[in-house]
């Protein structure tokens, strides 16, 4: 008998105290059933025996929304300001202070604002022009209040701050705000407007009110410093470009965003990203257009949600260069174009959820990936990826995409170059088209604790070195191939396991010719065929099952004194030859047993997956014997692998 327990731990990362979670695996004592002896991490896991669960679509795009009459409302605010008020022939300006603080120009409904001194000034804008704007320049920060503002700007930025200092920007509560720019620019001194609101300086926003921007020319709002939202409803209608683009990083700590762009939905161009609070919705509809894209690292701890929905050919709903962390939040992410080949890079592109060009660390969160284009992944990572707990759903619906014999690409789930370390959590995995993995690394695999749903039409988990499960409960089947494969080694510590392959020569656990070593855990492997565990290196019996009949429904095994080591219903029908492996600790050392096939089940509970306890089997027509005299034996026909 074992036990299956979890036990927290706090490593540091970045500059976050985080738990992580380490599963060990210990035996206990005889006396009581073993499955009923399982704790389990999650009470309310699924228990299914067939799919019958509708492919998920992405929508088509809703179209660009369109603007309401604006609604100034502007509010009466008590402080010391300048105060500038937009009407449709002609600007009110109230200016406190004196012309050797602040200069205030006026040409054709352009406004220049230009502060002397080091004081800090407020500024206040208020009324609707459809053909203005306003610039501001000093060498002070300052602080800038729309309340209820309307600004059109045919040929350049509605706002263009030209000071290098921080801006906050106050969006007054109960306002609405709208900016829009031109598509043409007419450049002024050759000064900088790459966005409807361009700052040279720092921006922040602060506010219970709302901002409506169109960006017609490039990005919407743009900052060569950093961009903070810390409250309001910021809402992009529409970005040429980027809807937010910063230099040196985006923070976001609350309020709503909610994007519509044909570039990235947030860019930072040298830094990073972090979201710490908020709602963010971000949908992108142009070729590489990007959710939200940084050029080092990106990070994701919020108790809020990120929506993001990217329609272009190989875009991202997360594009991050350096290393990225998701802490927590909610996030949903769709993507919807196809892969295409690069001709500057000689490379395949593809969409992927969640890409990143170093490691990705997930310690917990909701996250849900749906990919539908041709060779889409869930998750691409180029170094390693730890899972150490999350609610994480992936769909990959798109086929395999072929540039010529030597380039293609398919849609996986989660492809990572690097190791991949499951700790713990929820995951669930969809994949249908060809070649199309589940979980996928290029060098070590392991699982250490979790559960796992992985139902895929190429290899569920597939590893270039090793796979290594030391603990979890894990589901795996395979519509056209192996429902584990490591192309090295394997080994099998602890855990449940149920894997189904196809038929022949696919096998529900497959480790080519490399040792596969078992010293723990329950394993059921179902397929055509099987890798067969290296009987030196194993501490725990197996016995492989080999049938030339078809149609098995049901796998039961009794000692010769009547102990249960196993009632198995089979997740699916092979209409071939299967192979079945098994392993457990209810294998006793120096036992005879039967196997018996077809019966019926009754009473008991559906365990894990077809795993039956406390059952009844009846009925069922004896197949062979074996003993565990050896620890690793063999039953039925056929049986073309060596021991």
């Amino acid at each position: 008998m074992f036990y299956i327990s979890y036990k927290p731990r706090k490593p540091k990362l970045y500059f976050f105290v985080i738990y992580a979670i380490i599963i060990t695996l210990s035996s206990c004592s005889d006396d009581k059933d073993l499955y009923e002896n399982i704790i389990w991490n999650n009470e309310d896991i699924e228990i299914t025996d067939e799919e019958d669960e509708t492919i998920p679509q992405i929508p088509t795009d809703s179209g660009d929304p369109g603007d309401n009459p604006l609604i100034t409302n502007s509010q009466n605010l008590d402080i010391t300001a300048l105060r500038i008020c937009f009407s449709s022939d002609s600007i009110m300006i109230e200016n406190p202070y004196s012309e050797d603080v602040v200069v205030i120009n006026v040409s054709d409904g352009h406004v220049i604002i230009n502060n002397k001194t080091d004081e800090e000034l407020n500024y206040i804008l208020s009324g609707i022009t459809e053909n203005g704007s306003v610039n501001i320049y000093g060498e002070k920060k300052f602080n800038l209040y729309l309340n209820g503002v309307g600004i059109t700007n045919p040929n350049g930025a509605a706002i263009n701050n030209q000071c290098g200092k921080k801006a906050t920007v106050y969006l007054v509560d109960e306002t609405t705000n709208r900016l829009i720019d031109g598509e043409e620019y007419i450049s002024i001194n050759d000064e900088d407007m790459k966005g409807t609101f361009f700052s040279e300086g720092q921006l922040i926003f602060e506010g219970g009110g709302t901002l409506e921007i169109r960006g017609k020319n490039k990005h919407a709002i743009c900052s060569d410093d950093y961009i903070q939202i810390s409250s309001g409803n910021i809402w992009i209608k529409e970005a040429a470009s980027d809807a937010i683009h910063a230099n040196d990083y985006v923070l976001i700590e609350g309020g709503t965003i909610t994007t519509r762009s044909i570039g990235e939905g947030i860019e930072c161009e040298k830094g990073y990203v972090e979201i710490l609070g908020g709602t963010v919705e971000i949908i992108t509809i142009g070729k590489k257009g990007h959710g939200i894209k940084s050029k080092t690292t990106t990070l994701v701890n919020t108790t809020g949600t990120i929506n993001i929905t990217t329609y272009g050919d190989a875009s991202k709903g997360f594009n991050s260069e350096e290393d990225m962390e998701i802490i927590n939040g909610t996030i949903y992410i769709q993507t919807a174009g196809d892969a295409f080949w690069e001709e500057e890079e000689a490379d395949i592109s593809s969409c992927a959820g969640i890409k990143c060009d170093k490691n990705l660390n997930i310690y917990s969160g909701d996250i849900t990936i749906i990919s539908v284009g041709s060779g889409g992944k869930g998750i691409n990572i180029t170094g390693d990826l730890n899972i150490y707990n999350a609610n994480l759903i992936i769909y990959t619906t798109g086929d395999q995409y072929v540039y010529d014999r030597n380039n293609d690409t398919a849609a996986k789930a989660i492809r990572v170059k690097g190791d991949l370390i499951i700790y713990d959590g929820v995951i669930k995995i969809r994949t249908y088209k060809t070649e199309a993995e589940g979980l996928e690394s290029k060098s070590n695999f392991v699982i250490k604790g979790g559960n796992l749903d992985v139902r895929a039409y190429d290899d569920c988990i597939n590893a270039g070195t090793h796979i290594q499960i030391d603990g979890g409960y894990i589901y795996c089947l395979s519509s056209a191939n192996d429902g584990i494969d490591s192309n090295g080694t394997l080994s099998v510590t602890g855990g449940i396991i149920v894997s189904a392959g196809t038929t022949s020569p696919e096998a529900g656990i497959d480790c080519d010719n490399g040792n596969f070593e078992i010293t723990g855990g329950i394993i059921i492997g179902i397929g055509g065929d099987t890798s067969t565990p290296t009987s030196r290196l194993c501490t725990q019996p197996s016995v492989v099952f080999k049938t030339s009949s078809s149609n098995v429904s049901t796998v039961y095994i009794e000692s010769d004194s009547g102990e249960q080591a196993l009632v198995f219903k089979l997740p699916v029908t092979y209409s071939r030859s299967i192979t079945l492996l098994f392993s457990s600790p209810e294998l006793k050392s120096n036992t005879n047993y039967t196997i018996y096939t077809n019966g019926d089940i009754s009473g008991g509970s559906n365990y894990f997956y077809g795993i039956y306890t406390g059952a009844t089997y009846s009925n069922g027509s004896s197949v062979g014997t074996f003993s565990t005299s050896s620890m690793v034996s063999s039953v039925g026909s056929n049986l073309n692998r060596p021991f």
